[in-house]
């Protein structure tokens, strides 16, 4: 019998060399089966689950009963419409009712809390009462336009709190929210806002979280931004959480061609995020300009669709007749500018 301790030298070297080489065989073969599980199984784990996507609503289940329709005493167009009738302007009146009946989106860029959880109130009643969707606009981030037209917005120290507080009032409502037209995709041509935009409207997405609101952000509109630099951004500001995003706010591009860009955002975010798209002047499609251009027309009657693709619903955003700033004959943005209103009437889409 051989006694351990006693075997020489080169004996016990032979021996630690074959124990190393066991080992080292051993880790290698665990190594080639988990590697070899990673390559035949890279699916497994969905994607949504590695990164935490949120379950994405049908378009019923995030738009209940449909679209509803603005109190007329937020609704421009129709406070214009009862003027008209009032002086006996029938005609313009019933044009201008072309534009007020439709469900559009009220836009809240008031920086007092206050005022806004009165105007979101009194929305959410207003749909209630219609057993339909009321859809906010949320347009106070800081920096807002990046100082153009539209210039303005919250402090920085102000916006998140406004944004929790807006959050509150609608809680309960089904309401969509719509968070910062062109706070995502002007990054591309307004440097200052690279540092500071996402983070903050990470922190707005965490302020809607958990209300049973449906909270899209913003996806820019084809030919502005690059898809897959979008795709990051939305990203980076928690589209993962969202319902998805929203195109062509403000602006003129067709549906089809619109459609085809948000599809391809899409598939570059991953998750299966869904969209709406911005119809309410683009019934003439791009015109050259973004800016109020002369010729363009209403879109199709806004709508939810039913649901077997990722776009949601087609909607008015913008309201018509509001002027898009002090371009091309217009007054400042966001008033009401008739003549313009009358001719997106007269050119509007037939559906």
């Amino acid at each position: 019998m051989t006694d351990q301790g006693n075997r020489s030298p080169r004996g016990r070297r032979s021996s630690a060399r074959r124990q190393w080489w066991w080992i080292g065989g051993t880790i290698g073969l665990v190594g080639a089966f988990v590697l070899a599980g990673v390559l035949v199984h890279p699916h497994d784990e969905p994607l949504d689950d590695r990164r935490g996507v949120v379950h994405r609503s049908t378009a019923a289940q995030a738009f209940p009963g449909g679209l509803a329709t603005q109190p007329g005493a937020l609704n421009p167009a129709r406070q214009r419409e009862t003027a008209a009738r009032a002086a006996g302007q029938d005609s313009t009146a019933a044009e201008i009712a072309v534009i007020a009946d439709q469900p559009i989106a009220t836009w809240l860029t008031d920086d007092s809390t206050t005022r806004t959880r009165q105007t979101v109130r009194q929305v959410v009643q207003h749909a209630r009462e219609q057993h339909r969707t009321p859809v906010f606009v949320l347009y106070d981030v800081p920096d807002r336009d990046c100082g153009h037209y539209s210039a303005g917005g919250n402090s920085a120290s102000g916006y998140v709190p406004w944004v929790r507080s807006a959050a509150r009032a609608m809680a309960g409502s089904h309401a969509v929210v719509l968070v910062e037209p062109d706070s995502i995709a002007q990054i591309q041509v307004c440097p200052r806002l690279r540092s500071t935009r996402l983070p903050l409207l990470h922190q707005a997405v965490d302020a809607l979280s958990g209300h049973g609101l449906t909270v899209y952000l913003d996806g820019g509109n084809e030919r502005r931004v690059p898809v897959a630099t979008q795709a990051r951004w939305l990203r980076d500001a928690g589209v993962d959480r969202t319902q998805g995003f929203f195109t062509n706010v403000s602006n003129f591009y067709r549906v089809d061609t619109e459609r085809t860009y948000a599809d391809e955002l899409a598939d570059r975010i991953g998750g299966d995020p869904h969209f709406v798209i911005d119809v309410s002047r683009n019934g003439r499609g791009w015109r050259g300009t973004w800016c109020n251009p002369r010729g363009a027309g209403l879109g199709q009657t806004p709508h939810v669709t039913r649901g077997t693709t990722r776009l949601d619903a087609l909607l008015w955003v913008k309201t018509p007749g509001l002027s898009d700033g002090t371009c091309n004959g217009g007054p400042a943005a966001g008033q009401w500018w008739e003549s313009y209103a009358l001719a997106l009437v007269a050119n509007r889409r037939a559906d």
